[in-house]
């Protein structure tokens, strides 16, 4: 029988469009008769296809590694320019076979790591040999390697790529926010790193980027909400990145401004993740927030009193058993939230949910 994977392959393999395939989708759930049929992979993720992709991937690595070991072994400011540079052309020219003809998964992963390593720290090196002050090197080299990566993006339509492009982003927003600008080249790291210990610096910059993961991850989400092509394997990265960022600055802030006396505020700031995470149906968003609920399990379990090994039983029991329990519910309990909800705009172009109770 065929079925949502079988489509999502006919898709990677360029047998049909997205567009195509998401009509297909679309059809299939109106014949039978109801607004969204859920898949059994209501969220798909696939890191490789086979053990050939893993076998592939380590010998990349092992060859890039050794092109990489050649900076050791030469030294020197115009080697540090020049061999990551040329690494970064190397896995391009081989995301060209490995990407395109071959469509590797992990790979792929491999190469665009190498690539965007590569033009990174041959940035780095390069500009922090011009008097632009620690800010100024910092924020270039990540927004231009950040626009590098999005061109391969571009090139080569692997999602795994625009999670490296998040990362980027997030390394140039802190060096955007940091108050510590020293004149000069790359000498003074250690007061630059200070310079991010004040909370709201930190918080600022993780909530901006984090509100700009999250929009694109939904931009993508709500291209694809049947999941089946690129756009919603893209924006599962997004939402990984984002979640974290969201998760740290608002629950991170709350607990560490107020200590054991913030239980309460942590708890709903995550119940509303959680709400939100229910709406879009993304279980990757609530990930970054696995610590912030063991805080508040350990707060309920010993108060202000440190854990013993028995506490720590009864911790890792609950917080496990809530994980499971909501992944084992989420469907339905999706379904129920969502039958809840006064329609609002876009509403219709999230994942489909069973509206019969």
């Amino acid at each position: 029988m065929f079925g949502p994977a079988d489509l999502r392959a006919a898709v990677a393999a360029g047998v049909v469009t997205e567009a195509q395939a998401a009509a297909l989708t679309a059809l299939a759930h109106d014949r039978a008769g109801k607004r969204g049929a859920l898949p059994v992979e209501d969220e798909p993720f696939e890191f490789f296809r086979g053990f050939a992709e893993i076998f592939i991937a380590t010998g990349l690595a092992i060859l890039l590694g050794g092109l990489a070991l050649l900076l050791t072994v030469l030294g020197g400011v115009t080697i540090l320019i020049l061999v990551p540079a040329i690494i970064a052309a190397v896995a391009w020219a081989m995301a060209g076979y490995f990407t395109l003809k071959r469509r590797m998964n992990l790979p792929s992963m491999v190469l665009v790591s190498a690539y965007s390593a590569g033009i990174y720290v041959s940035l780095l090196t390069f500009l922090g040999q011009i008097d632009l002050g620690l800010r100024g090197v910092a924020f270039t080299s990540a927004a231009l390697t950040a626009a590098a990566v999005l061109a391969w993006f571009r090139r080569f339509r692997l999602p795994f790529s625009m999670f490296v492009f998040g990362l980027f982003a997030l390394l140039a927003t802190y060096a955007l926010f940091t108050r510590y600008n020293p004149g000069g080249t790359v000498h003074d790291l250690e007061g630059w790193v200070r310079s991010f210990v004040p909370r709201a610096n930190l918080t600022l910059a993780s909530l901006v980027f984090g509100i700009g993961a999250f929009a694109g991850a939904m931009w993508f989400d709500l291209k694809d909400p049947h999941r089946i092509g690129r756009h919603s394997a893209t924006a599962f990265w997004l939402h990984l990145l984002a979640g974290a960022a969201l998760v740290n600055s608002i629950a991170g802030n709350i607990w560490g401004a107020g200590g054991s006396a913030a239980i309460l505020p942590t708890t709903f700031a995550l119940l509303i993740f959680a709400l939100v995470a229910l709406i879009i149906d993304r279980r990757s968003i609530l990930t970054a927030g696995i610590a912030y609920v063991g805080a508040v399990i350990y707060w309920a379990v010993t108060g202000d009193g440190a854990a013993d090994a028995m506490d720590w039983a009864r911790i890792l029991i609950i917080l496990g058993a809530f994980f499971t329990i909501l992944g084992t519910w989420w469907v339905p309990l999706r379904a129920a939230i969502m039958r809840l909800l006064p329609a609002f705009p876009g509403k219709d172009r999230l994942p489909p949910y069973s509206e019969l109770k």
